[in-house]
């Protein structure tokens, strides 16, 4: 009977979990083509991924050590990240990734460090809200920390050179 149940039941679980790991894998790539963009100072590979409305917040510390928590304009951060002389290198580097995927609403976890001029600079976590819409996954919520202590980094390893720029 347990025989005859499993094969059952297997095909559509099987069925069920690509469909699930395909999601998760459109919406990693979609970060994936960010931070790309990101690292080659390309606006509008940054704007293909986001919707015009994206929120982008960030949570830190003040000089006394209390929590803040940070909105930014997106266009701005854009308009910064461009700037970047070529000869200033600078590296996210995403450490790991947990992705969440519900219909069209998704969420990516992305621990980082952050590299400035070959340098460590912080590390915290991006967190990602996705839309999908009309067959594409978009950004419509960044928030992420950062801090400089509880860092896991290795100060001896150092961002891809291919990236840092």
């Amino acid at each position: 009977m347990l025989k005859k149940l499993m094969l059952f039941v297997f095909p559509f679980i099987s069925m069920v979990l690509p469909a699930q790991s395909n999601e998760e894998t459109a919406v990693r790539k979609t970060v994936d083509d960010f931070f790309t963009a990101f690292h080659t100072q390309d606006s509008i590979g940054m704007a293909n991924v986001l919707r015009e409305d994206v929120v982008l917040q960030t949570i830190g510390t003040d000089k006394q050590g209390k929590t803040i928590l940070k909105t930014e304009n997106i266009k701005d951060m854009i308009r910064s990240i461009v700037s970047i002389p070529d000869t200033v290198s600078f590296q996210e580097k995403l450490l790991d990734y947990s992705i969440q995927v519900d219909g069209a609403m998704a969420n990516a976890w992305t621990p980082y460090e952050f590299w400035y001029k070959n340098k460590f600079s912080h590390c915290g976590v991006n967190s990602f809200q996705l839309l999908k819409q009309e067959g594409t996954w978009k950004i419509i919520y960044l928030i992420d920390t950062r801090r400089k202590e509880g860092c896991q980094t290795d100060p001896i390893s150092q961002p891809d050179q291919e990236s840092t720029n």
